[in-house]
């Protein structure tokens, strides 16, 4: 292998490449991403994407190896998908947390009386199961920025955060 080129297998997907855009079919769905950088040049056959550097500089080099990585998060997501499980922890009051739709509704968080609403976005599936939030889905970006917004609605502000450990945590990755 040169060292201005990366070469990543495809095992059980199937790749598209127009251009910018890399579409990545697999057995948990669909990826794509657009990568804009003009150094480098993705190509695919039945089994390899193959993505050369421009030249060997290091800035061209380090573009190269994030594309990669990249690539290869989307690999893994198509494959085997990507789940965050949080755990919901309420201590002084009884928090309430229900799914209506694409939104997760938080009510009774340290008292208040007004909802907090979290709009969970597409390609992203949730499930609530007593204390415990799953979300899955094969976008990794996708799915790590849902469980930080929900993290983020119900996140303490103006309290010690030692004394109120009320709220919405992210317990595992995966």
């Amino acid at each position: 292998m040169k060292s201005n080129e990366r070469t990543i297998g495809l095992e059980g997907t199937t790749a598209e490449v127009k251009g910018t855009l890399v579409k990545i079919k697999g057995p948990k769905g669909t990826s794509e991403k657009h990568f804009k950088e003009k150094s480098i040049k993705i190509t695919s056959d039945s089994k390899n994407i193959t993505i050369h550097a421009g030249n060997e500089k290091r800035n061209c080099k380090r573009v190269m190896c994030t594309t990669a990585a990249h690539i290869k998060g989307m690999v893994k997501g198509v494959t085997h998908g990507y789940e965050y499980k949080l755990k919901i922890c309420s201590s002084h009051f009884p928090m309430n947390v229900s799914l209506n739709g694409r939104e997760l509704v938080v009510k009774n968080y340290l008292g208040e009386k007004c909802p907090r609403i979290c709009k969970i976005k597409d390609n992203v599936n949730i499930k609530l199961e007593k204390d415990i939030i799953t979300i899955t889905g094969s976008d990794k970006e996708l799915v790590g920025q849902a469980a930080a917004d929900i993290e983020k609605k119900v996140c303490i502000r103006n309290k010690d955060r030692r004394i109120f450990m009320d709220g919405i945590y992210i317990t595992s990755k995966e």
